[in-house]
């Protein structure tokens, strides 16, 4: 099938890619002129594994093509997909300019049927907005028929279509190409089977796929992400606990993941959830549900102990030092600046709120992160106080301590002996429980984790 993708960023881009891995002819469209020339010179705006030379793959065998022609795209293929950003607004809503300048680009050019796929997650109820802006540009050329005189009238001459992504970024690739579910949102029969063949592919040994309307299929999105926030949130909550009580939190954790009704998937401890999805979906999912004059009392709880445990980090350092004003002057070693392994995303990443929390304090920062230290460079210029080190034990050069933020594997079995060899202090935060207490304690380092007694 010709399919035409609006938005080349994060969902965009792996979609395209991994629906021409499978056949399909992609044209993604961007209105940056920049990112498409990159894209079309090899040059991605995302890390993530696999993507690069499934990109590479794909526009060398002719099946996946990147234009600003707007036009172009809509004229390239039957099914359009919106796969641009939401970004929050101030209020914690979902800002939807982005997804319904692309419908009305779809609209201002379309000369036949089309099915229309919001592939961005979107609050309930755009799938409606979007229908409302497609037909009001249509109503304005006067193309509410269809343009064949031989064919009776298609009243609209479209339909929309829910979709959402469920994408965990360090693994998109294999979520797209390997689905667990395919969710799709509508009430046209039409566009019903032209989803199911875009689909087949995906659906060789059994069938992914899971139909139901719009509105269901937007919610689905949020409920997903705001479900596996809740997990996060309740662990950090239990851990924060564990602490006060003399408990170890890995060990009731491993205690309640046995039970198949829990899991072990999403209840590790840390120093919060970061990203573009949970920290935005919860915010937009109780935005949602403000609008409609419900209180999402569970949802305001897990963005505010998501808060408060992004502060853990900078606050188990300064306790241990003896207050913030003890910091001035402290060199502080980071390990860890994306907000999860195998990706460069710093959004909401718990690393901003520590180094920024030691930036105010006076304290200098040297960090090391195999893959997001570009966009840190990005984001913080050339902050005098950020300093970034090509390797890890690089970054310990006479540092008062050692905090961890994020658990690359790389992280997982240092050389300790290096590591005291090269600080200040034997001081180690570990916002991700990487290492074993009673060892460290024994090798008379100061170890500070997230839910275990310090000893």
């Amino acid at each position: 099938m010709k399919l035409s993708i609006f938005g080349t960023g994060y969902v965009g881009l792996v979609s395209g890619a991994c629906l021409a891995e499978v056949g399909h002819n992609v044209v993604c469209m961007d209105v940056d002129p920049i990112k498409i020339d990159k894209l079309k010179a090899g040059i991605l705006p995302i890390w993530e594994p696999g993507l690069e030379a499934l990109v590479e793959r794909n526009v060398k065998e002719g099946r996946l093509h990147f234009t600003t022609d707007a036009a172009q795209a809509v004229q390239h293929a039957q099914v359009q997909f919106i796969a641009v950003g939401t970004p929050p607004d101030e209020d914690g809503s979902a800002d939807l300019q982005y997804v319904l300048a692309a419908a009305r680009n779809i609209a201002r050019h379309m000369s036949e049927y089309k099915v229309i796929v919001d592939k961005s997650t979107v609050p309930v109820g755009t799938a409606d907005k979007v229908k409302q802006v497609i037909l009001e540009e249509l109503n304005q050329r006067g193309s509410l028929s269809s343009p064949d005189p031989q064919s009776p009238s298609l009243d609209p001459p479209f339909a929309v279509v829910s979709n959402p992504e469920f994408l965990k970024e360090g693994a998109a690739v294999n979520d797209f190409l390997k689905p667990d579910r395919i969710i799709i949102g509508t009430d046209s029969e039409q566009a019903k089977a032209i989803m199911r063949e875009l689909y087949e592919p995906f659906n060789r040994n059994h069938d992914r796929t899971i139909y139901m309307d719009t509105r269901s299929a937007e919610l689905t999105k949020y409920a997903a992400n705001a479900m596996l926030a809740t997990k996060i949130s309740f662990m950090n909550e239990m851990a924060n606990l564990a602490e006060h009580l003399d408990a170890d939190i890995e060990q009731v954790r491993r205690g309640i993941g046995a039970d198949p009704r829990i899991g072990f998937h999403f209840i590790y401890p840390g120093c919060g959830y970061g990203g573009s999805c949970f920290p935005k979906d919860v915010q937009a999912l109780t935005h949602t549900a403000k609008q409609v004059g419900y209180d999402a009392q569970l949802m305001q709880a897990v963005e505010a102990v998501n808060n408060r445990q992004k502060t853990t980090l900078f606050t188990k350092l300064s306790q241990h030092f003896g207050g913030a004003a003890a910091l001035k002057g402290k060199t502080i070693a980071v390990w860890g600046l994306a907000f999860k392994p195998n990706t460069d995303d710093m959004r909401a990443a718990p690393s901003r709120i520590l180094m920024e929390a030691l930036w105010q304090a006076g304290a200098k920062v040297q960090a090391f992160d195999p893959i997001a230290m570009p966009e840190a460079e990005r984001i913080y210029g050339q902050n005098t106080n950020l300093v970034l080190y090509p390797d890890k034990y690089a970054a310990l050069k006479d540092a008062d301590a050692l905090v961890i933020c994020t658990e690359w594997q790389q992280f997982r079995a240092p050389d300790f002996a290096e590591m005291k060899t090269r600080m200040s202090n034997k001081v180690i935060v570990d916002g991700r429980n990487l290492y074993q207490p009673h060892k460290l304690h024994a090798e008379g380092w100061a170890y500070l984790s997230v839910g275990r007694a310090t000893m």
